[in-house]
């Protein structure tokens, strides 16, 4: 439901990483929406004539080889899929692009948490308090096939000045500013 954020993710980076040329994508092939989030990713890699090169990743050994082949296709940069499987596994990703020197972007805010660069996505503790309404709906009597699908209606952006830092890159001022979020 959300990817149409695949694109502006990789326009984030785009404007961090000023000559960015070639992205690496982790994904879960075992998500369904991760296919979808990869053909929009393609749609604006296109655009913005930047080639993508994607890996597949359920287990711990499929990250460390998806940053064997990221750096040896040269990627100036990485898309980590919206993912539970992913997410359970932030701390090494954030750890395999430190050490790369990979500058990423991510749909969960808890990566950059962990000292990875960026991340826009939808606000997870509006998305909890949503879900609190639901059920509250339902344990009124509501039937759930009656109560309509929401999208996520806001989102955050999540910015790690000190990761950006340490990665040589500077923030532009207009990322700065509408970040709801800068980690010092």
């Amino acid at each position: 439901m959300t990817s149409d954020l695949s694109g502006k993710r990789l326009e984030l980076l785009r404007e961090i990483v000023r000559n960015v040329s070639r992205v690496a994508i982790l994904m879960n092939p075992d998500n369904s929406s991760n296919t979808i989030f990869l053909d929009q990713t393609q749609l604006a890699a296109q655009k913005f004539r930047i080639e993508l090169s994607a890996s597949n990743a359920r287990h711990p050994d499929d990250i460390e080889k998806a940053f064997t082949a990221a750096a040896s296709q040269h990627a100036d940069a990485l898309i980590v899929f919206d993912d539970p499987v992913l997410w359970s596994y932030r701390q090494q990703i954030v750890s395999l692009a430190a050490a790369q020197r990979l500058p990423a972007t991510y749909g969960y805010s808890d990566f950059v948490d962990a000292g990875g660069l960026i991340s826009y996505g939808p606000d997870r503790p509006d998305q909890y308090r949503r879900t609190a309404i639901y059920v509250d709906r339902i344990l009124r009597g509501a039937k759930p096939a009656d109560l309509p699908v929401e999208q996520p209606v806001k989102f955050e952006l999540i910015v790690n000045r000190k990761t950006a830092t340490a990665l040589g890159l500077g923030l532009p001022p207009p990322i700065e500013v509408a970040a709801d979020k800068v980690i010092e």
